[in-house]
């Protein structure tokens, strides 16, 4: 996904060239500098498949500071998840 590829890029504590990036991945430079550039523009479905993510981890606890330590997520019922997949 482009947004993986632009967290590495963007990563606070060990950013990565879009170079390295390539190299790691196995990918053409060009595609990881398009999805650099993507991911820059704002794309609202990137927002929001990030916004889906980030309420799915809440709903299990995945959130957790001490999720870590404790590690089972909540489990989720179907119609739970729709309802957090639901575009």
């Amino acid at each position: 996904m482009a947004r993986t590829l632009y967290g590495l890029y963007m990563n606070a504590e060990e950013p990565m060239t879009p170079e390295e990036i390539a190299a790691d991945y196995g990918l053409p430079l060009e595609a990881v500098q398009e999805a650099i550039a993507y991911c820059q523009s704002g794309p609202p479905e990137v927002a929001q498949d990030f916004a889906r993510e980030e309420a799915l981890m809440k709903a299990t606890g995945m959130d957790d500071p001490d999720y870590k330590y404790h590690g089972k997520p909540r489990l989720l019922s179907p119609q739970e998840r729709a309802r957090i997949n639901r575009p």
